[in-house]
C-alpha cells in the first residue's frame, strides 16, 4: 500500500491511471490512429495550438493545488502535472518539434500501449489502494 500525504495525490493518481489505461486500449485496438494525430498537428496549426491549451490548462489545474514533493507517489503526480504543463506549451510554441520527437515512436504504437496500460494500471492501484496521512 502507498502513503502519501493528502487524498488529492490518490485522487489525481487514479485519474492519471485512468487517463493512460485509456490511452493503451486506443493504442493497441488502432495502433495507427497515433501517426494519424501527429500528422493532423502538423497539418492543422490551430489543433495544435488548441491541443496545446487544453494540456497546459489541465497541468496547470493539477500543479495549483498538488505541488506535493513528500513523498515517492506525491513527487511522481507533481512531475507529471509539471510535464503535461510544459508539453502544452511546446504544443503552443513549437509544434514541428514535438512532431519531430514524436516520430521515432509512431512505427512502435503496440509497444507504448502496453507501457502505458502497465503505468496506467500501477497508478490506478497506487491511487484506489493507497492511503493518505496527514502525518507521515
Amino acid at each position: 500500500m502507498v502513503h502519501t500525504l493528502t487524498v488529492l495525490t490518490l485522487d489525481l493518481a487514479t485519474a492519471i491511471g485512468l487517463y493512460w489505461i485509456a490511452a493503451g486500449i486506443g493504442l493497441l485496438l488502432a495502433p495507427g490512429r497515433m501517426r494519424a494525430m501527429v500528422d493532423d498537428l502538423v497539418r492543422v496549426p490551430g489543433l495544435a495550438y488548441a491541443l496545446g491549451l487544453g494540456v497546459f490548462a489541465i497541468g496547470t489545474a493539477i500543479l495549483i493545488p498538488h505541488h506535493v514533493l513528500h513523498d515517492p507517489l506525491s513527487v511522481v503526480v507533481t512531475l507529471l502535472a509539471a510535464l503535461f504543463a510544459l508539453e502544452g506549451l511546446a504544443l503552443i510554441a513549437v509544434p514541428q518539434a514535438m512532431a519531430r520527437i514524436a516520430q521515432p515512436f509512431l512505427g512502435h504504437a503496440r509497444p507504448w500501449a502496453i507501457v502505458s496500460l502497465v503505468l496506467g494500471l500501477l497508478m490506478l492501484l497506487a491511487g484506489l489502494t493507497g492511503r493518505a496521512d496527514a502525518l507521515p
